[in-house]
């Protein structure tokens, strides 16, 4: 039977060289943070456990201070292998400082693993993360100056190249559901993503691991349905309840992020015209009928407030690496849940699509660019970010577009009168001549004769065969002065290069509801 303990009994099941997986997504989405908490305050107190290795499929915190920044902690954890540490800076810091040995790993591959590991499979053999710094060739996945062991190996299978990612045993895993009845099974239906729990669990038992899982209230047996459970109790060990968790790092209770509300698409939050409404305005434009799109995190998030307000997010079907299908993508550090959407998937079968080629469209940030159209969102300067879904994602989706500005730091513009001006310019190209980290190869894409594009305030970027050639520019920009000036290599110049849709620079919607019903 599954036994009820107090949450600062939970941290006492970790020993000394244990591996700890914890479920849950980004901003706090069904993360366990109560037993998070346990595990910090029992470090504090006794000064154990030590040498952990800390696994998660996505990255876990507020930017701040919660999630895993709370076991950013010296001789508390040895090793971290995680999505991305960017919800994290203190155990990114950890990793720049030589603390512990760092890996980020596709969230893809990571949430995918865990089934693996659970049917006792060798590992994940699988094509994403190749020629980026995943590639054992170039990198293997590390992140900072500490060296821990290779976790990937390039193997060949009927001349063809595949990434085979290797097994970890689970002594203790963390997740987080709603409801459990008095046997341990588990229901999520206040939660706003369901991640990859049942198979972190079921690979946690397959290793002789422990499994605590932390709810926000307990059930009769027999008052839920076995069709709600999405752990059943034979996986589970321990329970401890927190009766006030927040859905969110920033959201007590959203019912439209658990589905049990539509909401009005009045109540929809628009974002202020600006050079990032700019660009998901002119990102928006590429959306076609029917069209299966994933919005990344930050810029390329804002593609779906512009089409709640332009109203055609239901002429596309939006979907989220988290398991979000339809609807609207939640905007900013809620990003990964959703509202009025058509369905939540398990993760890693969200993953399985894309990586079979099932989405249409990408829309995705960008970080740097060089002048083979190689994209870096994974490590800048002296900060560690990871890729988390970025690979799966860009590898995979027939076209990709990349998101952002041209400069970066004190950038300043106007829109005014159907136009933009630059103010003041970034400090920092983000055009260079050669990206720090490889996260999305050009050369591999093109290869695969893979449509890549890149979409920036000033000006639209395509990736070709001879280099990168610019598409478009902004009114009221000058193509020497405001575009070749700021980047770092040669680009193609054609002799007629258009302009920019005027609409995006208006305050007024652009009416693209229309426009996408001539696509058809």
């Amino acid at each position: 039977m599954v036994k009820l303990i107090d949450v600062e009994d939970a941290a006492f099941f970790l020993k000394d060289h244990h591996t700890l997986w914890i479920g849950g997504s980004g901003g706090g989405h069904a993360v366990p943070e109560a037993l998070i908490i346990s595990l910090e305050e029992r470090f504090n107190k006794t000064e154990s456990p030590k040498s952990l290795t800390v696994i998660h499929a996505v990255g876990i915190g507020d930017w701040k201070e919660t999630g895993v920044n709370r076991l950013a902690k010296s001789k508390l954890v040895k090793r971290s292998i995680c999505g991305t540490l960017s919800n994290s800076p203190k155990m990114a810091n950890m990793a720049i400082n030589g603390e512990i040995e760092a890996y980020t790993l596709p969230q893809g591959v990571l949430s995918q693993l865990t089934r693996e590991m659970a049917a006792g499979r060798p590992g994940l053999i699988t094509h994403v993360g190749l020629h980026t710094f995943i590639d054992p060739r170039i990198g293997g996945g590390r992140q900072g100056t500490k060296r821990g062991p290779d976790l990937i190996n390039l193997i060949e299978i009927e001349g063809q190249e595949w990434l085979h990612y290797k097994n970890f045993d689970i002594d203790v895993a963390f997740i987080r559901a709603t409801t459990a009845d008095e046997k341990g099974n588990l229901t999520m239906e206040n939660e706003a993503v369901f991640g990859e729990n049942l198979s972190i669990a079921q690979a946690t038992k397959r290793s002789g691991g422990i499994v605590i899982a932390q709810v926000e209230r307990l059930a009769q047996n027999g008052t839920i349905s076995g069709k709600d459970v999405k752990v059943p109790s034979i996986f589970v060990d321990y329970l401890i309840v927190d009766k006030e968790p927040w859905q969110t790092y920033t959201t007590k209770f959203d019912a439209s992020y658990a589905g049990l509300i539509k909401k009005p698409i009045k109540d929809i939050p628009k974002i202020q015209l600006d050079v990032r409404k700019v660009i998901a305005r002119r990102a928006a434009m590429e959306l076609f009928p029917n069209a299966v799109v994933n919005l990344g995190f930050g810029i390329a998030n804002g593609i779906s407030s512009v089409a709640a307000e332009e109203e055609i997010y239901k002429d596309v079907t939006f979907t989220v690496e988290q398991g979000i299908i339809g609807g609207v993508p939640a905007l900013g550090n809620d990003a990964g849940a959703g509202v009025n959407f058509d369905a939540i998937l398990d993760q890693p079968y969200q993953f399985d699509f894309y990586d079979g080629g099932g989405l249409d469209l990408a829309f995705i940030s960008f970080a740097e660019v060089d002048h083979t159209g190689n994209v870096n969102v994974s490590k800048f300067g002296e900060r560690i970010v990871g890729p988390g879904g970025f690979i799966n994602i860009t590898q995979n989706s027939k076209k990709v577009f990349f998101l952002g500005t041209l400069t970066v730091g004190d950038f300043k513009a106007k829109i005014a009168n159907g136009e933009l001006s630059i103010i003041q310019e970034g400090i920092k190209c983000k055009f260079v001549k050669d990206v720090e980290q490889i996260t999305w190869s050009g050369s591999f894409a093109l290869k695969r004769n893979q449509k890549a594009c890149y979409i920036t305030e000033r000006a639209v970027f395509d990736l070709t065969t001879e280099g990168i050639i610019l598409r478009e520019i902004a009114p009221g920009i000058n193509i020497e002065k405001d575009i070749l000036q700021q980047i770092d290599f040669p680009i193609i110049v054609p002799t007629n290069v258009k302009y920019m849709d005027s609409r995006i620079f208006s305050p007024d919607i652009m009416r693209l509801k229309q426009e996408l019903k001539k696509k058809k």
